[in-house]
């Protein structure tokens, strides 16, 4: 009898036979060491086995059954941010970013996790992925900061004896607005002049919930440029989070969810703000590959994302761009530079903006250590990316720093050295909305 769909059909070792990591991928990698200087962890530790490499070996010596998958793999493994900034050094086209993830939806499965650790991912992917649930906690966030409870904690000395992945948490807590509380972003948005194309806008988790002034900002420039947007309610969550933890049945079902919703809303092209959201729903067709009801239609739908610039960048620019007298700093986000191979786009976007100088970072290529919730449950190794990051990006000297992922403005923004007239952090969706209604960026929302 054959090997059930999903079901390795050669000796798997260590690993069970539902998807473990593609023999033929891990032979792909001829173990050059052009992936080493772009590798976040083997730049912090310089480690081989914390390097693409070194895991590409694990998961070999894995699939021969030559080593046990115990604490230390799992270490090396779990240490990875999942950035993919190394397939886009890679020569031999070796696709890193599919063996990770499958590597570690085995371990999620084949291991099990301490029971703090486990009930610590767990209350994440409880939470994140849920945009009502996320609501909630928002509105204990808004809260929180309303009675200053973070300066109690702090000038009482008890802030620094929590635990690291609680800090991480309040620390990255960006401030609450009560008007976003209250609320869905509108459910279509009208074109301006005639209606162009019919515009299907994906609002995100976080995004919807802690930035939605960037999801307003989105819908008004596919507007001003002559295309209707829809905003389909019941989108739910795209999958990252949970397909980037290993929850394969998790990212599944909203994928589906998210399939059904856009097809309902009958859409041209589906647009998404946030990097990392974008990078799954494009991989939408290699997720649902062995579900013969929707493969298909996952690969037909991932058809239609792109991300907002990269779909404004094949849009003549119909609306006039009025002067915003800046220095913006653009710092890639991961999932858009490496996974989307989106670089130019948002670059071009912005220097269409009169007046407004963008320049780039040293080291763009290094992650922030955002990457998804590494930066909450692998806190030390994000805090050191977090301090490159931010010390290349104020070398630079930026009136505003510009980003397109939510968990990198939030990175940032933690890193920031505190002050009374702290460096706005932007999405570049929020400064081309700005120019186009001629507004000031720094004081509108």
């Amino acid at each position: 009898m054959g090997a059930l769909p999903g079901q390795s059909s050669r000796p798997t070792g260590v690993f069970d036979p539902h998807h473990p990591p593609d023999q033929a991928l891990i032979n792909a990698c001829v173990h050059c060491g052009f992936c080493l200087p772009t590798c976040p962890t083997y730049r912090l530790w310089g480690q081989e086995m914390d390097s693409p490499r070194g895991r590409i070996y694990l998961m070999k010596l894995g699939l021969q059954g030559e080593i046990a998958i115990d604490a230390t793999v799992t270490e090396h493994f779990d240490a990875c941010l999942g950035c993919v900034a190394c397939v886009t050094a890679c020569p031999s086209g070796v696709q890193y970013g599919a063996l990770i993830e499958a590597t570690r939806t085995q371990l999620e499965r084949i291991r099990k996790r301490r029971l703090g650790d486990r009930a610590f991912r767990g209350m994440l992917l409880r939470l994140f992925p849920y945009p009502r649930r996320l609501r909630v906690a928002a509105v204990a966030a808004w809260t929180y900061q309303q009675l200053r409870i973070g300066r109690l904690l702090r000038g009482t000395g008890l802030f620094r004896h929590l635990p690291d992945k609680v800090r991480a948490l309040e620390e990255l807590l960006p401030t609450v607005h009560f008007r976003d509380l209250r609320g869905r972003i509108t459910t279509s948005e009208p074109a301006a002049g005639s209606a162009g194309m019919r515009v299907g806008m994906v609002t995100g988790c976080i995004q919807a919930v802690f930035f939605a002034g960037v999801n307003r900002a989105t819908a008004r420039v596919l507007a001003a440029e002559g295309c209707e947007v829809v905003i389909p309610r019941g989108q739910g969550c795209c999958g990252a989070i949970s397909s980037h933890a290993g929850d394969e049945a998790g990212a599944l079902a909203q994928a589906r969810r998210m399939i059904a919703t856009f097809e309902e809303a009958a859409v041209e092209r589906v647009v998404i703000n946030a990097a990392g959201c974008g990078a799954a729903l494009k991989d939408y067709g290699h997720l649902l590959r062995d579900d013969p009801d929707w493969a298909e239609r996952a690969a037909s739908f991932s058809a239609k994302v792109s991300d907002i610039t990269e779909f404004l960048d094949e849009l003549p620019a119909h609306a006039p761009r009025h002067s915003i007298a800046a220095r913006a700093v653009y710092a890639d986000a991961c999932h858009l530079a490496h996974a989307q191979g989106i670089r130019s786009q948002p670059r071009r976007q912005l220097r269409a903006i009169p007046g407004l100088t963008v320049a780039d970072i040293a080291d763009t290529e290094i992650c922030c250590g955002s990457a998804g919730t590494y930066n909450l449950v692998r806190t030390e190794a994000a805090e050191e990316l977090g301090r490159r990051k931010v010390a290349e990006i104020l070398h630079a000297a930026p009136d505003v720093i510009v980003t397109a992922n939510p968990g990198c403005a939030l990175q940032i923004k933690r890193h920031l050295p505190p002050g009374r007239s702290p460096i706005p952090v932007l999405h570049p969706v929020e400064l081309i909305d700005a120019s186009i209604r001629g507004v000031d960026p720094f004081l509108t929302g």
